[in-house]
């Protein structure tokens, strides 16, 4: 059998690179299961029935929980959320602060998704301004929120954002207000509400999973064929040097 010998550099790629391209793959592979957690949850509180303001307030794990509102939007504090695209068609989501009667507490409700087409005029939308019943769902974010980048300056409304952040809000209108974003369903108010529960799927996860690992299976390969072969060459041209030593 071949000695194995692949030297001393490859070697080192190896060692650097194999756990790391091993750690991504089972790192994809936590973030599958992670997504198939949340869709497993969403679509058991999608079917129950929606609570009040006041009961969520006292909720441990609030997300994607339905909630019943009654009252009015604020349609002088808009939030525009920036480079949200539909159908590869850019646009925005518009997020208001509607008070809610019963729980006597601000809520930020995205109404949801309007077309953009021209970036030199400014997003057309209105805001009933009669007393409505809403059913929204919590949802927050994974990971920290950021508030990245307002185009208009802090006096100046709707302002448009890359991420949002309500805390921020209600701390910026010294309002009572509720620490989540709701997004709104169906009904009065509402615009384009189809939302994405993920940005990605468990499936998306899994496929660079797959990748990841077949990269690191490519790398060892490579590794020993490197090894073997290089020792192999490395044989027959001493060989052949010994050869052509004996033949002078």
């Amino acid at each position: 059998m071949r000695p194995f010998r692949p030297g001393m550099v490859p070697t080192l790629v190896v060692l650097m690179l194999l756990p790391v391209l091993i750690g991504l793959g089972v790192w994809q592979l936590g973030r599958a299961a992670e997504k198939r957690a949340l869709l497993e949850v969403y679509a058991e509180r999608e079917i129950a029935q929606p609570v009040a303001g006041e009961r969520l307030l006292d909720e441990v794990d609030p997300a994607y929980r339905r909630v019943h509102l009654r009252g009015q939007f604020d349609a002088q504090h808009s939030l525009l959320l920036d480079s949200r695209m539909r159908d590869g068609h850019a646009g925005v989501e518009l997020l208001q602060p509607f008070f809610d009667e019963p729980s006597q507490r601000w809520w930020l409700v995205n109404r949801g998704w309007l077309p953009w087409p021209d970036r030199r005029v400014p997003v057309a939308f209105d805001t009933p301004q009669q007393t409505l019943n809403l059913t929204a769902w919590v949802y927050i974010a994974p990971g920290a929120s950021f508030l990245l980048r307002a185009d208009a300056p802090d006096g100046d409304w709707p302002r448009l954002l890359n991420s949002i952040d309500a805390g921020h809000l209600w701390s910026q209108l010294a309002r009572d207000g509720y620490a989540h974003e709701l997004r709104l369903e169906p009904g009065p108010g509402s615009f384009r509400v189809d939302w994405p529960v993920v940005a990605l799927g468990p499936e998306k996860h899994l496929g660079y999973a797959v990748q990841w690992f077949a990269l690191a299976l490519a790398l060892i390969v490579l590794f020993l064929y490197f090894g073997w072969h290089q020792n192999n060459k490395k044989e027959k041209q001493h060989g052949s040097r010994h050869g052509s030593t004996r033949h002078v």
